[in-house]
Parts: structure tokens; C-alpha cells; sequence
């Protein structure tokens, strides 16, 4: 039996411990009993942030607004990315225009904007949407299996 992961909930922030091979089971919040891997991206929020890039799976942010029209066409690349990453990455959307602080903090200067974070820290950056082959290849550059 291998170390159990360090897992946020995406919907309380409560951290879970959650052994690798159970990571397929749709494992439940210790805390609030919903799922902790989803196969949706999910909202970050400023009161989440710093709770969220913790954790031993990958966290992808992607960085958005309403008004733009390549954020809204790269919405749907990033579900489908959600779908097939279930358990090996975390995705999660930042609604810039709700959250100007916190996408000052990460200095945002174009959206979309994806960032990747691991172990609490951010390792890469890509900006402009993308079509899912290519995200898929750059997530696999940065170590996260597709």
C-alpha cells in the first residue's frame, strides 16, 4: 500500500488523505461528504487559493472572463480536459473580473491564462487557449500524464 495523497476539497478546502490506489473509488470529503475529485472544473475563489495549490495532485488554473471570446471557446477544451484528468490533475477556473486581487497577485496580464501548480507553487504558465491535443501535450511536458 503506497503513502495516501494530500487532496483539498474543492468544495470546504478540508484536506483529505486519500491512498493512490482509492483515488478511482470517487472518494468523499472527510469534512462535508461530497466528492473530492471531480470530473468538472471547479471554481477557485480568493478564500481558496491558498488552500487549493496545496495538495499532492497537480492544480490547473484557468484564468478567465465572462467578456472574452476565446475564454468562452477554450471553456469546453478545459471540461473535456477535466473529464480525462479525474484523478491525476485538479482543474479549476478563476473568474478574473470576480477575483481582481488574486489575479493581481498571480499577474495576469492576458486571458485566457493557465497556470499549473504543484506542491504549492506555481511550475508553468501558458497563455491563449488552446485545443485539447496541444493542452494535453504541454500538461505532459510539465509531468502531469494525460
Amino acid at each position: 500500500m503506497s503513502e495516501p495523497l494530500i487532496i483539498p476539497c474543492p468544495h470546504c478546502n478540508g484536506l483529505n488523505r486519500i491512498p493512490a490506489e482509492r483515488l478511482s473509488d470517487q472518494p468523499k470529503c472527510g469534512r462535508c461528504k461530497q466528492g473530492v475529485l471531480l470530473n468538472v472544473p471547479f471554481e477557485l475563489r480568493q478564500g481558496d487559493y491558498s488552500s487549493q495549490i496545496k495538495g499532492d495532485l497537480p492544480l490547473l488554473v484557468d484564468v478567465w472572463a465572462e467578456w472574452c471570446g476565446p475564454c468562452r471557446s477554450f471553456a469546453p477544451v478545459f471540461e473535456q480536459a477535466a473529464a480525462q484528468l479525474t484523478g491525476k490533475c485538479r482543474l479549476a477556473k478563476l473568474d478574473s473580473e470576480a477575483n481582481p486581487q488574486l489575479s493581481a497577485q498571480l499577474g495576469i496580464r492576458s486571458i485566457p491564462s493557465l497556470i499549473l501548480f504543484k506542491d504549492g507553487r506555481e511550475v508553468a504558465r501558458q497563455s491563449g487557449a488552446l485545443p485539447l491535443i496541444q493542452l494535453q501535450s504541454w500538461l505532459k511536458s510539465q509531468g502531469v500524464a494525460a
